[in-house]
Order: structure tokens, then sequence, then C-alpha cells
């Protein structure tokens, strides 16, 4: 097991207008090369973006991208006809496929943070699609079989315990609390990418949140 400190991310973004990331990967001028990715996962953003920051008009293209709001809410507008409001609870996909361009907003009145995460599709190329979870049961997985993977969201009260998903990949991003990992304490921001995962548990030391991606190895 891996575990990378949510005060190791890179940090990037553009704190003059409103925006502040945290990349777990090697992203855009930030090169890692012990960092690349992750079974399936190429990249996993901290997003903050203050009241009308956001990201204007830009290309995607041969990934899956999937968003977890965690506070506030996250305006989506694409070149395939979407409009949405993303909120706390819901999870987005945006299937780029062979191109797609969108926006990413704040238009509300209050900050808004979010957690993005890529994933290299199995194939590229296709034609690109979107959906949109709202209210995402806490157990229910999300599938994604463009990239192989599956997400699964828990929601743990103090002391509660929680199956990991046994597989050749798992990574365990905290949103809020603290659990127990491996023997590692993680809080939130932190993130644990375990290989060849069997029989292991997280314990929530305090109520948390927890995004456990279940992936194919690479």
């Amino acid at each position: 097991m891996d575990v990378r400190r949510a005060d190791e991310r890179y940090q990037g973004g553009d704190p003059a207008a409103g925006i502040e990331t945290r990349h777990a990967f090697s992203f855009g001028p930030h090169y890692d090369p012990g960092h690349l990715r992750f079974g399936a996962l190429i990249a996993c953003n901290e997003e903050r973006l203050a009241p009308g920051a956001g990201f204007d008009e830009h290309p995607h293209s041969h990934t899956e991208i999937v968003t977890w709001v965690v506070e506030g809410e996250l305006t989506h507008r694409d070149t395939a006809g979407h409009e949405t409001v993303v909120r706390a609870g819901d999870v987005q996909r945006l299937s780029a496929a062979a191109g797609v361009r969108h926006v990413e907003r704040n238009d509300g009145t209050t900050p808004l943070t979010f957690v993005q995460m890529w994933l290299a599709p199995l194939t590229p190329g296709g034609d690109p699609a979107y959906e949109i979870v709202r209210g995402i049961a806490d157990s229910t997985p999300y599938a994604v079989p463009e990239a192989g993977a599956m997400l699964h969201v828990r929601r743990l009260a103090a002391g509660e315990r929680t199956a990991v998903p046994d597989g050749a990949c798992v990574y365990a991003h905290v949103v809020r609390g603290e659990v127990t990992l491996g023997g590692e304490t993680l809080g939130a921001g932190d993130a644990a990418r375990v290989t060849d995962a069997e029989a292991m548990d997280a314990v929530a030391v305090t109520r948390a949140e927890v995004l456990l991606w279940e992936m194919a190895g690479w």
C-alpha cells in the first residue's frame, strides 16, 4: 500500500482567479514520473473555486471524467448540449471519447469544492456521453465499464467498518473525516493506492466519507 498525503499533492490552479487545485498525479506542467497513473486512474484533482470562478471552455478526449462535489454547486456545460448543476452527493461522468469541450464554473454565492478523477478508457475514440446520478446511495457501486472500473462511495459513522473491494488496483481517497486502512490513519485529502487488495477493511475514526475505486491492473 502506497499512501500519498494531502500536503504532498502538487499545488496548481490559479489562486488569483479564485482557482485552487491539488494534484495527486503528474498533471499538465507538473511532471512526476513516479505518479503517472494507477490502474485506470490518471488524475485525482481536488478543486476549490471561489464564487464566480471557473474553467472556461476547454477540450478533452479519450478520458472518462468522474466528478464528486464536496460542497457548493458545480455548473457544467458541454458541446454535446448538456447543462447541469452538480451538487454534493451527485456523481457526474463525462465520457470525452473522440473529443468534447466543456465549461465548469461556480455560479453560486458560496465556495465550491469538488474532487475530479480522470480514467483512461480501455478503447479510445467513440462518441461523447454524459451521465449524472443524483444523490447516489451509500454503498451503491457506480460502474465505469469504459475504463474497467467501479466507484464505491462510503459514508461512515465513527467506529463503522467497511470492506475494501478485492482487486488488482484499489484507490482510496478520503473526502472528509478520518479512517484507518492497512495500519495507516488517513485524513481528508489523503489517498492510498493498494495493489492486489484482499480481505482489507477501512475503519472510520471519525464520521467520514471515502471514495474507493476498484480497478483491473494495467
